[in-house]
């Protein structure tokens, strides 16, 4: 059993692998699952990225959206969870006029790729 208490989490710092300001507050990484808090400023998105055995999120704040390279794209809210299956390449970020913060359980390793562009990102709220 894990216990992590409050006062042994990380203070938020600054995520790389992403467009504009990001913030990340570690929550555990134990036996290839990490689970993280995340921060976006207006506007802000990771990276295209993958998860070996796939990845939820739960907007616990804010809106935003999350993409498929396929081409698929969905508004975020609070409350909504979001499960990305095995090595599906996606993105999530903060709409263009609100922040966004999800916590996000990740399973096995991570794979970073490209940057998002603005016309990606554009297309997003199409």
């Amino acid at each position: 059993m894990l216990i992590v208490r409050s006062e042994n989490l990380t203070s938020p710092a600054t995520l790389a692998g992403g467009t504009g300001d990001l913030w990340q507050s570690l929550q555990f990484d134990v036996d290839d699952v990490r689970a993280s808090t995340i921060f976006f400023s207006p506007g802000a998105r990771t990276f295209w990225h993958t998860h070996e055995r796939g990845q939820f999120l739960q907007v616990l704040a804010g809106s935003g959206f999350v993409c498929t390279r396929a081409g698929a794209s969905h508004l975020i809210t609070v409350g909504d969870v979001i499960w990305a299956p095995p090595n599906e390449e996606h993105w999530h970020g903060a709409a263009p006029e609100s922040f966004l913060v999800h916590t996000a359980i990740s399973f096995g390793a991570s794979e970073r790729s490209d940057e998002v562009t603005d016309s990606d990102y554009d297309a997003a709220m199409e």
